[in-house]
């Protein structure tokens, strides 16, 4: 009878080691507008009574490194709702307390060893080189925090009694120690698959960009979400019941998918100029391995050619102030450089020094750009603001400057401030993208102006300006002449061959530039083998300024 009881009893503890530690990471927030607060990482544990919470640990990871920063065991959060079996437990993290750079993670640990599904990222992956994560590579949730209040955070939705059976969310009201926005926790009995495929599927170009378009579904049995995929081929993989497709927007391998929510409507993919593409579009019902897609019958496609874009100017301010010039009209403190933005590198300016503030007033100005061609123009940067206001900042645009006088009192500039968001205090955030073909002449000028007094004094960083255009028809026939690129694809050594005197500029398709070099007329070798295998854009400028942007495949 002993023996028998302590069987049982070996029996149960195998079991819960077995199929216990249903843990996972519920809802997080890590970085809002401003000084980052209210920061917390939510888990939820099934059977919490039945553990020693301080076996669990929650470790943080820097993606920088790879090293862990932070880690605290269960029996240090608090206890929240419990439903169904599931308990919630919380933490408050210190202001900027979790990391909010890119590919910074989170893992859970029993007794040191990771739980199984528990090492997740945000804004990218990382390998741990230390802790419970050692030799792990993360998964990104796939949603990240952008310019978001702090009382948001990340949120996983759906019902069912498992880390799959949920999805994540894009940012919304926190919901810290409760069940989140759209979750449930129970005994989860699939939907069977969508009734009908969505209608009116449509894609088009807008400038650098494809957007995609369609009708919902309707019928007895409405879709979850939709899988949308996109190819420069000419047919796709139809997606596998229990199988989720993962988002895939670069398109250098030539295929691309995205999942949208039911009721959205609408995706767009960041495409190359002048190429053809194909796309297509699955309804599902149910996520993880319960993902059931329709693929009877015929899925709608749309297919599209983007338009004929080329990069005016491209400045990340990766080591110095680039392509673009500081004048100082009076002050003593000027445009400088410095290793922050992101990537690292940008162009500030800040008028307190020394423990003063001090009166300023310096530009920031792009070089000449030839614009006439484009039909099409659009400007858009990053920037972050610390310290005073932005009623010193402000955004310009001339087409009469003489490129060397005082911009202050040369040139008509006309005030673009209102068409981007200024960020409060805090990190860099996108200043939005502002249409700005009015302006498209042959020597258009733009200029960050900065303005400080002794009471006022902020400090602005900015970084990736970004001028782009769509150019006119005809254009590309005359510009294709301007340089050929072999081979391509290329591994170790390109030939540019261009008709006149000129330089090129290699980008990638994060819009960085990775090489830049000056080109003779004739043929030109180029060493590419320190690039990373993928889709590149290669723009020249020639001695006139005009512009021509190719692809260039890198093996």
């Amino acid at each position: 009878m002993m023996k028998n009881l302590l069987l049982i009893i070996m029996m149960s503890i195998f079991s819960l080691w077995t199929f216990g530690q249903n843990i996972w990471t519920n809802e997080f927030h890590y970085d809002n507008v401003g000084t980052d607060e209210n920061e917390f990482i939510e888990v939820v544990l099934e059977n919490a009574g039945s553990y020693t919470l301080s076996d669990f640990a929650i470790t943080l990871y820097n993606g920088n490194s790879g090293e862990s920063y932070n880690t605290k065991t269960l029996d240090q959060y608090t206890e929240g709702t419990t439903s169904e079996g599931f308990t919630l437990f919380y933490f408050d993290y210190p202001e900027n307390g979790i990391q909010n750079g890119e590919n910074d993670g989170i893992a859970i640990s029993y007794q040191d060893a990771l739980i199984d599904g528990q090492f997740i990222s945000y804004e990218g992956t990382l390998t741990a080189v230390d802790g419970p994560a050692s030799g792990h590579t993360s998964v990104d949730i796939g949603v990240s925090e952008v310019g978001v209040a702090s009382d948001q955070s990340l949120q996983l939705a759906g019902t069912g009694g498992q880390y799959s059976d949920f999805m994540w969310q894009e940012p919304a009201l926190n919901t810290k120690g409760d069940l989140n926005n759209g979750q449930t926790f129970g005994t989860f009995v699939p939907d069977p698959e969508p009734s009908n495929y969505p209608t009116d599927f449509s894609a088009s170009p807008v400038a650098i960009n494809v957007i995609i378009e369609w009708t919902d579904a309707v019928g007895e049995q409405l879709p979850f979400a939709y899988v949308v995929l996109g190819t420069t081929g000419d047919n796709f993989t139809p997606p596998v019941d229990g199988v989720p497709v993962n988002d895939d927007t670069d398109f250098s391998d030539g295929e691309v998918a995205l999942n949208v929510a039911f009721g959205e409507g609408s995706c767009y993919f960041n495409v190359d100029p002048n190429t053809e593409y194909l796309f297509t579009i699955y309804p599902y019902t149910n996520t993880g391995s319960d993902i059931d897609y329709k693929t009877d019958g015929t899925a709608p496609t749309a297919s599209t050619t983007s338009n004929n874009f080329s990069i005016a100017n491209l400045e990340g301010f990766d080591s110095d102030l680039g392509t673009w010039t500081g004048y100082d009209v009076n002050g003593e403190q000027i445009w400088g450089w410095t290793n922050n933005g992101v990537p690292p590198g940008c162009a500030i300016m800040n008028g307190y020094y020394d423990g003063e503030q001090f009166a300023n007033e310096d530009w920031l100005i792009s070089p000449s750009l030839d614009l006439s061609n484009y039909e099409e123009i659009m400007f858009s940067f990053d920037h972050s603001r610390n310290y005073g206001t932005n009623d010193g900042l402000s955004v310009l645009v001339s087409t009469d400057y003489d490129g060397s006088s005082d911009p202050s009192t040369n040139g008509t500039w006309s005030d673009l401030s209102s068409l981007f968001t200024f960020p409060e205090d805090g990190p860099f955030i996108p200043a939005g993208e502002a249409d700005v073909s009015t302006f498209n002449e042959s020597n258009t000028y733009f200029a960050f102006r900065y303005v400080s007094t002794t009471e006022d004094c902020s400090k602005w960083e900015v970084d990736n300006a970004l001028i782009y255009g769509v150019l006119g028809v005809g254009i590309d026939d005359v510009e294709d002449e301007q340089i050929s690129i072999y081979p391509n694809p290329a591994n170790e050594l390109i030939n540019i061959t261009s008709s006149s005197q000129g330089s090129i500029r290699i980008i990638n398709l994060a819009g960085q530039v990775v090489l830049q070099a000056r080109t003779e007329k004739g043929i030109n070798r180029i060493n590419v083998e320190e690039l990373n295998p993928g889709l590149y854009m290669v723009q020249y400028v020639n001695e006139s300024g005009n512009t021509s942007t190719q692809k260039l495949l890198i093996r």
